[in-house]
């Protein structure tokens, strides 16, 4: 473990029209240049959302250049969902055009600390969506040399058929924020870029396929849909990295605001620090 202070800088990118990409890197200053690790959130959450502060700096503390930072579409313009609309029309080919945009920049030495940055070592870390984002943009890009998934998706379409018929009928529908006890929308854009890229977006075969260092991290008591997905991802391919963090649910225990760590979450960090030293 590095011994010296993390530096944490903050940084935006605009991301079309009435979009910004809001974010920060942790790295500890000391010492030569670092593996790269962007960290993706899921659904429903944000940069700042519970663990991520906490992990992000335990995962700089260990030697990685950190990158984390909120979809430009994810509702979140200063600390909780305070943008809905933009919410209501986010898709997959958007995150993975944000995913784009921040690894040119990265690529480009444009974002805080890029000395610190050894580009030869990129990999990502996704929570839930995230995973799935983490997945299908590693397949699209070679520069990306590992992923970790924490409690990932394994099938892109994330409603059931009533949610899905109300979409067509009204052409939105919502979805409760228990936390926050806001509806939240979701349009019918978010199934028509679906429809439109079905390939693209089939993260299971992507899974299969890559052939780069991959483990997906998964609660034991997580939801039904979730851990049939990473069961199904595991008898798929094998070959790749599995670990299942006992007495856990979706958020290992963290709670927002974030309450302080708990032994599952502990259990996630190490076996993803673990994976990404050994193969990075």
């Amino acid at each position: 473990m590095n011994e010296g202070a993390v530096v944490n800088s903050t940084f935006s990118l605009a991301a079309g029209e009435d979009a910004v990409i809001r974010g920060h890197v942790q790295v500890v200053e000391a010492g030569g240049r670092k593996p790269v690790l962007i960290v993706c959130h899921g659904f429903k959450s944000f940069k700042d959302w519970g663990f991520f502060p906490y992990i992000t700096k335990r995962f700089a503390k260990s030697g990685f250049y950190v990158i984390h930072f909120n979809f430009s579409h994810n509702g979140v313009k200063v600390t909780d969902f305070d943008e809905l609309y933009k919410f209501a029309v986010n898709t997959f080919s958007r995150e993975q055009a944000d995913l784009e945009l921040l690894l040119q920049r990265l690529l480009q030495g444009e974002l805080p600390h890029a000395e610190q940055a050894d580009l030869s070592r990129i990999a990502l870390l996704g929570h839930s969506r995230g995973g799935g984002n983490s997945v299908l943009f590693a397949a699209a890009h070679a520069e990306v040399r590992a992923v970790v998934t924490w409690n990932g998706i394994a099938d892109a379409d994330l409603f059931d058929d009533a949610f899905k018929e109300e979409i067509a009928r009204s052409g939105v529908a919502y979805t409760r924020n228990a936390r926050t006890q806001q509806d939240m929308p979701i349009a019918a854009a978010f199934y028509e870029d679906l429809q439109a890229n079905r390939e693209r977006f089939d993260i299971t075969r992507h899974w299969v396929q890559l052939q780069i260092p991959m483990l997906a991290v998964q609660a034991d008591h997580d939801s039904p849909r979730l851990a049939q997905g990473f069961e199904a991802l595991r008898q798929a391919a094998p070959e790749h990295s599995y670990v299942i963090v006992k007495d856990a649910n979706h958020t290992f225990g963290a709670i927002h605001p974030f309450a302080g760590t708990t032994p599952q979450l502990e259990a996630a960090i190490e076996a993803s620090l673990r994976f990404l030293q050994q193969r990075m």
